[in-house]
């Protein structure tokens, strides 16, 4: 196993503690989505998202902290779903994908 893939399958077992749990790798090792806007990637030892137009990381010896400081930020997305989103996941999903993200 990498130690990217390592590092971005502990973030989600971290998340999935917190009660994220709809992140999901995207197949490429070290990229993780948590939620719309929300992509957590591994990178030179740090973890790394963007929050609006400012870059955050995070060590990746840490995940536990870093599964903190995204979950918030999932939470705070949460809260504000862009209007759009309904739209857009019954064209591309069905009717059934109304909680996905």
């Amino acid at each position: 196993m990498s130690e990217s893939r390592a590092a971005v399958e502990k973030l989600r077992v971290e998340l999935a503690n917190l009660g994220v749990e709809d992140a999901y790798e995207i197949g490429d090792d070290a990229t993780l989505s948590v939620w719309i806007g929300l992509v957590v990637c591994f990178r030179d030892g740090f973890f790394r998202w963007q929050e609006g137009a400012v870059k955050r990381r995070h060590l990746g010896t840490d995940p536990v902290g870093c599964a903190i400081r995204v979950a918030r930020r999932y939470a705070e997305l949460r809260a504000d779903v862009p209007p759009w989103w309904e739209d857009l996941a019954k064209v591309l999903r069905g009717d059934v994908a109304e909680d996905y993200p």
